[in-house]
């Protein structure tokens, strides 16, 4: 041990530690100071930045040894608090900053360095500073960092006050406007705990846990022994597939099959724990509990697991091989498929070869690269109720896929969203929450689990890749005739939800475009590599790998112009052009999203055309462009409710299971239900939030596929009008809580939003063919590139993105859903991806966008066509920039270099080798 005299926010602490412990682990466990947070546990993100003597340090990885006596150390706690904030911390809240707010402390702390060194940085000085410090944040893109930095050094020079950053309210309504979301305040602050940071604050007694994993892809388990672990310092208990079933579990997850017709599992072969089988590496054998998290791993580390090592099928192309054994014995690997039959079949005899094309391209196993590990806790509540807090962003969905499976009944399960880092939707499916919920039922104690970024890596759900293979055809002056398909998504070995992604193939292959003949066939897989789950855009990124690539490389082949080809077959009114699955969209707004697009693509073609002309050829600049169209909400059917309450003091509470991962939710109850609830005088700061408990909330359905605005929002919308009729008198004015009281009259009112009318045209599964969506998001991506002929590095310079997502009901969510979607869309393209287990473990290695990968130059434009079914006439956001922006960047690389890549991500090597090929 060492004794060590800090001074830490300006107070002197005299502390006994471990030598080996890092100042992270300092900062967090022994003092709290949970404001410094960590995300890699390596130095590459950022999170736990802190100033130490004047300089940002990396303290995850900065050992107490190495800390001098006396050393003065500034965390985000000793910046500024909500009472009296920095003004960096104002300027991140009024620039959007803190979406999930995980990485805000880190990056605040690096930019007040920066600024107290350098009051007057240009914005390539603080990209570069970010850069230097390996900020990360997947969230916003970067530019409103740099947006927000100038901002406060603008501050700090004495230019402008605080105040005149923030957002003032004029009128009553808050629609379109920059007001900062409710929890912003607490984020830039270090006040916001998430799922770790609560669990070092809970009760003693607690006990910590810790997963035996599987280290291969492929084994049958011979033997699990125990014994060893058992005996080990702090243990109190290895838990096992059997004593799950010995309480009453099955040990299955539900993977709710959602399209039977065509499906051949029950959507029940994952298990909680491996007993028999090992299906992925990583997969969970064995769950430890013991008095400390050291102690937890240690043990799990000592379970010996006998196996028989199988052969492992790490693609689709692998797993559907003549020779390929079933990996869930009874149930072939191709598992699902799913028909887009649209129109009349076409002779692809009947129109010459210059009019058609086929191609084959590749959506990569894009890793989420969520910055906060997965982690939750649990504990028995005071009515008896296992209750589990985790990241999830389906509290209501995961009880039905985990109660079975754990020996709970639905009515005694608890489910509470945690204040969540970004998910991006791999939350949609359960990862801990039935190991958590399974430790509660069997020791009876309060138990928390937080994975270190190794292992949220690689045990936690990625974007199923797909092999796309599309043939297209057009008449003579380019109109759109036929599309025709055959197309394979690796799922991995579980398959949860893997139905409504492959479905998502048929639905969105071709999207945007009026085509009236369409055969697209598409299978799903079992593989042994990292199982499906859903990523934002969820099934549109690998459908425009195929339509939008095919699309391209049509209007090169005829001589046309790719905007002008998109132009000519987008959705028209006037000819009656229908969605991949049969019926009109739910408006027609992409002919004037065109009209808005075409000076800013016939600008980009001119500075591209300008770059190459002063170039002496070893960098190439080319424009792309791409039309990505998605749809909000669940297939059919979808519902969504919330609760508004009137309080005695005047004030309205909001009750909505509408969960949070940085996208906003916060704000998009506030302004759904004040939009309404202004009628009746309520003014933003008299509404308060419950939100993302099962026990207290109704059930929103999950937070995915942008379905939340549209129907959590209406759901919030309506609650407020029920309310506000209620409170409404005769003559125009408003009963206060005690009229309503006095007069027999609830104060709490539910809001239930339906899409009925796709009742009337629900989804064939034979054909695919129906109407599933009640709102649609439409999105012209034109990014402008430099390619590098020599290394092969590709840099996107320049974004333009033009949108119609509805009405837009908060500015800031908006463009910041953008801002961080289109970056995001830049490293499927460029470089993330999840393939080879002993290399693609770190945030680093995966490809994670950092400052400099992004480009400042991003440039929004929105339409706001009014969405009928959409509350206010808003649609969903989140997916929009995500759904094709990487077609888009290979097309512009193509517009470049002649050079056509059809698989992503496309790193130095592969641009190198397509250059080549351009030699033969």
């Amino acid at each position: 041990m060492i004794k060590k005299t800090l001074k830490i926010n300006g107070v002197e602490r005299i502390l006994i530690l471990d030598k080996d412990e890092t100042l992270a682990q300092v900062l967090r466990d022994h003092l709290l100071l949970t404001g410094c947070k960590i995300g890699c546990g390596e130095g590459h993100c950022g999170a736990c930045n802190v100033i130490m003597n004047g300089k940002v340090t990396r303290s995850c990885i900065y050992k107490m040894s190495r800390v001098p006596d006396h050393a003065e150390i500034t965390t985000i706690e000793g910046v500024g608090t909500l009472s009296d904030m920095h003004p960096i911390q104002v300027a991140w809240m009024a620039y959007g900053c803190a979406q999930c707010g995980f990485c805000s402390p880190g990056f605040i702390i690096s930019a007040k360095v920066l600024l107290d060194n350098n009051p007057s940085p240009t914005r390539e000085e603080v990209r570069d500073w970010f850069n230097k410090q390996r900020n990360l944040c997947r969230c916003t893109g970067y530019k409103p960092l740099i947006d927000a930095t100038m901002a406060a050094a603008a501050v700090m020079r004495g230019e402008m006050t605080k105040e005149d950053l923030v957002f003032k309210q004029t009128g009553d309504s808050i629609v379109g406007t920059n007001y900062i979301r409710p929890s912003a305040a607490q984020k830039v602050t270090g006040t916001w705990d998430f799922g770790a940071d609560d669990a070092l604050k809970m009760p003693s007694g607690t006990l910590r846990l810790a997963l035996t994993q599987a280290k291969v892809s492929h084994a049958n388990i011979l033997n699990i022994d125990t014994a060893e672990a058992e005996s080990m310092p702090g243990v109190v208990r290895v838990i096992t597939a059997k004593d799950i079933k010995a309480a009453g579990g099955t040990n299955k997850i539900n993977g709710l099959v959602m399209l039977p017709k065509h499906n051949k599992t029950d959507g029940f072969e994952r298990p909680v724990l491996c007993d028999e089988k090992i299906f992925q590496f990583g997969d969970a054998i064995a769950i430890v509990a013991a008095d400390t998290e050291e102690h937890a791993r240690a043990a799990a580390e000592a379970v010996k697991v006998e196996i028989e090592e199988l052969p492992a099928y790490m693609n689709a192309m692998d797993a559907i091989a003549p020779d390929a054994a079933e990996i869930h014995p009874g149930i072939p690997n191709a598992f699902f498929e799913t028909n887009c039959i649209k129109g009349p079949d076409f002779d692809w005899d009947s129109i010459p070869d210059s009019q058609q094309v086929e191609i084959e391209s590749y959506c990569s196993r894009q890793p989420h690269l969520h910055l906060e590990p997965d982690c939750g806790y649990g504990y028995i509540d005071e009515d008896g109720m296992i209750t589990v807090h985790s990241k999830s962003i389906g509290i209501h969905l995961h009880m039905p896929m985990i109660a079975d499976g754990i020996g709970v009944p639905m009515e005694n399960l608890r489910i509470v969203q945690n204040h969540a880092g970004g998910t991006f939707g791999y939350k949609f499916s359960p990862t801990n929450e039935a190991l958590i919920g399974a430790a509660v039922k069997i020791l009876e104690r309060p138990v928390s689990l937080v994975f270190n970024q190794f292992q949220n890596i690689t045990y936690t759900g990625k974007r199923s890749p797909a092999f796309m293979n599309i043939k297209l055809a057009a008449d003579e002056n380019g109109k759109l005739l036929a599309l025709w398909g055959n197309n394979y998504v690796d799922h991995g070995p579980y398959s949860e939800f893997g139905d409504l992604l492959t479905m998502r193939l048929s639905q969105f292959t071709g999207a945007g475009y009026g085509i009236n003949s369409i055969r697209n066939k598409s299978t799903t897989v079992f593989t042994n590599h990292a199982w499906g789950s859903a990523f934002r855009a969820y099934g549109s990124p690998q459908s425009y790998m195929g339509s939008e690539i095919a699309i391209d490389v049509l209007a090169a082949k005829m001589g046309i112009d790719p905007f002008d080809i998109r132009e000519m077959n987008c959705y028209k009114e006037s000819e009656g052009s229908t969605i991949p699955t049969g019926y009109p969209p739910e408006v027609y707004c992409e002919e004037e999203l065109f009209k808005t697009a075409r000076p800013l693509y016939e600008a980009a073609k001119k500075r591209v055309a300008e770059k190459n002309a002063a170039s002496d050829g070893k960098i190439k600049y080319g424009i792309g462009v791409s039309l990505g169209v998605y749809g909000c909400g669940l297939d059919g059917v979808d519902t969504s409710n919330a609760f508004a309450e009137l309080n005695p003091d005047g004030t309205v509470t909001m009750y909505a299971a509408w969960e949070d991962h940085g996208q906003g939710a916060d704000m998009g109850v506030l302004v759904s239900s004040h939009e309404t609830l202004r009628q009746a005088g309520i003014r933003p700061e008299q509404i308060k939030l419950v939100m993302n408990d099962t026990k207290t909330c109704p059930n929103a359905g999950p937070a995915g596929g942008s379905r939340s605005q549209v129907m959590s929002g209406n759901a919030c919308r309506l609650a407020a009008e029920n309310l506000v009729a209620a409170m409404k008198k005769e003559d125009g004015t408003f009963r206060t809580y005690d009229e309503m009281v006095a007069e027999g009259l609830a104060t709490k009112y539910e809001g239930n939003w339906v899409t009925t009318f796709c009742a009337d045209h629900p989804i064939d599964q034979d054909t695919a063919q129906g109407d599933p969506f009640a709102t649609y998001m439409y999105t012209i991506f034109l990014p402008e590139v430099a390619v590098n002929t020599e290394t092969g590095k590709v840099k996107v310079e320049k974004f333009t993105c033009v949108a119609d997502v509805g009405t837009i009901m908060n500015r800031l969510l908006v463009e910041g859903n953008f801002y961080g979607g289109l970056v995001q869309g830049i490293g499927l393209a460029l470089t993330e991806d999840f393939e080879d287990l002993n290399h693609d473990t770190s945030l680093k290695n995966c490809g994670i966008s950092y400052p400099n990968d992004a480009p400042d130059d991003i440039e929004l434009h929105f339409n706001e066509t009014y969405r009928p079914s959409g509350p206010y006439g808003a649609a969903g956001c989140g997916e929009a920039p995500l759904d094709a922006p990487h077609p888009a960047i290979l097309n512009a690389i193509y517009n470049a270099t002649g050079a056509r890549i059809t698989r992503v991500p496309a790193r130095p090597e592969k641009v190198l080798a397509a250059l080549k090929e351009l030699e033969k």
